[in-house]
């Protein structure tokens, strides 16, 4: 028998993993116009993470809060919520994956810009097409007001 204060492991990376007892879900009434079941049980899914009370590291916590965007309370608690399907047990499935893949994309930093210098030419190039665009416009100053 499974020991009730053991709690699973959800593995991001190599290196990052977080407890399931750190995502607290709950089963919401659906809204919409998806028939009657929608209006009696309650089969959207809303997943709460918590940012700053996860095990996460401080780097993947700020990119996290960054792309949660919206989704990201005053709180800076994540909420992932999926209604689309009529079964709860899809829609959960939805809202787990969702959040994995937010958490995911949070933990790989992103590349650094690398800045290039312009070449002399390409300089060259750009300012004699700006001086052919800039004839081009002058002639017609000049047709227009003439």
């Amino acid at each position: 028998m499974p020991d009730p204060t053991e709690h699973a492991v959800i593995h991001i990376t190599d290196t990052i993993a977080l407890e399931d007892r750190e995502v607290q879900e709950r089963f919401v009434r659906a809204t919409g116009a998806r028939g009657q079941n929608v209006r009696k049980e309650a089969t959207a899914v809303e997943l709460r993470f918590d940012i700053d009370r996860s095990s996460l590291p401080p780097d993947v916590k700020r990119r996290l809060i960054d792309l949660g965007g919206r989704r990201v309370t005053a709180d800076r608690v994540l909420v992932v919520v999926s209604r689309a399907d009529r079964s709860q047990i899809k829609n959960r499935q939805t809202a787990h994956a969702r959040l994995l893949a937010i958490v995911k994309q949070a933990s790989t930093s992103p590349a650094q810009r690398t800045s290039t210098a312009i070449s002399p030419t390409a300089r060259q190039r750009r300012a004699a097409l700006k001086q052919r665009r800039s004839a081009v416009k002058r002639a017609r100053h000049v047709r227009d007001s003439g």
